[in-house]
């Protein structure tokens, strides 16, 4: 249950914050933009959580710090992590392309105090979703 709300949460949040890239084309279809940039998917999608600084934070629950984290620096971790989720954080998969994946796992590994300069793959994301 608190999967689902938190899903929905995101979504509806990701909607709210997409804004359209092109003017209506014919029969009253809008394009809008989807996050591609790794900040742009960590601002419309993680920080909620993650808080903008990535520092994570406690109340109802316990959101880790992404800031300075040693766990980072194996790419592995944080993809499985965004892939499959853990705890109360839900897995993305469904919501994100595995470029976008590596975009956004690729920012957070050279933001926030991270020095990871390693680019992730999508090749590598789709390795992942296929492991549990």
């Amino acid at each position: 249950m608190r999967h689902a709300v938190t899903r929905a949460l995101l979504i509806a949040i990701l909607a709210a914050c997409a804004a359209p890239t092109l003017a209506d084309e014919p029969g009253g279809v809008v394009k809008s933009a989807t996050p591609v940039e790794g900040k742009q998917i960590y601002t419309h999608i993680c920080q909620a959580c993650h808080m903008a600084n990535a520092m994570g934070g406690t109340g109802a629950a316990t959101i880790p710090a992404l800031a300075n984290n040693p766990r980072l620096a194996v790419a592995a971790y944080p993809i499985s992590m965004v892939v499959h989720g853990r705890g109360a954080m839900p897995g993305f998969t469904d919501l994100l392309k595995p470029a976008q994946i590596a975009d956004v796992v690729s920012y957070v590994r050279t933001h926030f105090g991270n020095t990871y300069t390693k680019p992730v793959t999508a090749a590598e994301v789709v390795q992942i979703e296929g492991m549990k």
